[in-house]
C-alpha cells in the first residue's frame, strides 16, 4: 500500500468522528491536496489488514505521506503524531520559538491524554452503551465539565491555547465542538463559547468539518 506514491497528495484515512476532523481541519490549513479513504468503523473496515498496516491500533485517523522525510512514504497512526509530522513538514501553526512550542505541546498532549478520552467515554456511556450505567454517565460528565473549566480559564486572556492559532487549537476544536453531544451547558464557559465561534468562522475549518460519509 505505499508502493508507487511518489507525486501523490496525503492520504488520509478517516472516518467522521473528532479525532478525524482535526486532520481534515489541519490539511485544508494548509492548503495540501489530500485524498480521502473512509474508513467505515460501523462495518469493521479498521481491522482489515490494509488498514492495520497503517494503523496497527486499528484507529482512525492516519495518513501516508508519499514525501516522507527521506523522500519515501510515510505512514503515521494517532492524530497527535499526524498533527505535528504536518506542522513541522509544512512549517505552520506550531511556532519556532521553544518556550512557546512546549506551550503548544502542553495542551496538545492534554487533548490526546485527557480531553479525548474522557469525552469518548462520555459519549459511549451516555450514548451508545447498551446498558445506562449512572455511575459511569455521571462520572464522565462531571469530568468533561471539568475540562471544559480548565480550557475556558486558559482562554481568559489570549485569543488561542498558545496565544496564536495552532495545532493545539486544531486538537481541540472538533471535541469542543461537540458540546451538545456532550451535554455541556457551553453558557458556563464564556471563553471557550468565544473560542468555539472564532474557529468555527474559519473557511478551512468549514470545508475540514463539511467531509461527509460517503
Amino acid at each position: 500500500m505505499l508502493d508507487d506514491l511518489e507525486d501523490e497528495p496525503i492520504i488520509l484515512y478517516f472516518w467522521t468522528t473528532p479525532n478525524g476532523f482535526k486532520i481534515s481541519i489541519m490539511l485544508e490549513e494548509l492548503g495540501v491536496p489530500y485524498d480521502v479513504r473512509f474508513v467505515d468503523l460501523t462495518k469493521g473496515e479498521q481491522f482489515e489488514p490494509g488498514f492495520l498496516a497503517i494503523s496497527p491500533n486499528n484507529k482512525i485517523p492516519a495518513i501516508v505521506d508519499p514525501d516522507g522525510p527521506d523522500g519515501n512514504p510515510l505512514a503515521i497512526f494517532e492524530s497527535g503524531a499526524i498533527l505535528r509530522h504536518l506542522a513541522r513538514k509544512f512549517g505552520a501553526f506550531y511556532p519556532a520559538n521553544e518556550r512557546v512550542k512546549a506551550d503548544v505541546d502542553e495542551w496538545l498532549f492534554w487533548q490526546v491524554g485527557g480531553l479525548s478520552p474522557m469525552a469518548g467515554q462520555y459519549n459511549h456511556f451516555a450514548h451508545y452503551a447498551p446498558e445506562k450505567i449512572p455511575y459511569a454517565i455521571n462520572r464522565y460528565q462531571k469530568e468533561v465539565e471539568r475540562l471544559f473549566s480548565v480550557m475556558n480559564k486558559r482562554l481568559a486572556d489570549r485569543p488561542y491555547l498558545a496565544g496564536e492559532y495552532s495545532i493545539a487549537d486544531i486538537a481541540c476544536f472538533p471535541w469542543m465542538h461537540n458540546w451538545k453531544t456532550l451535554d455541556q451547558d457551553i453558557s458556563k464557559f464564556a471563553n471557550l463559547a468565544r473560542w468555539i465561534a472564532d474557529i468555527e468562522a474559519r473557511p478551512a475549518v468549514i470545508k475540514g468539518l463539511a467531509v461527509k460519509k460517503p
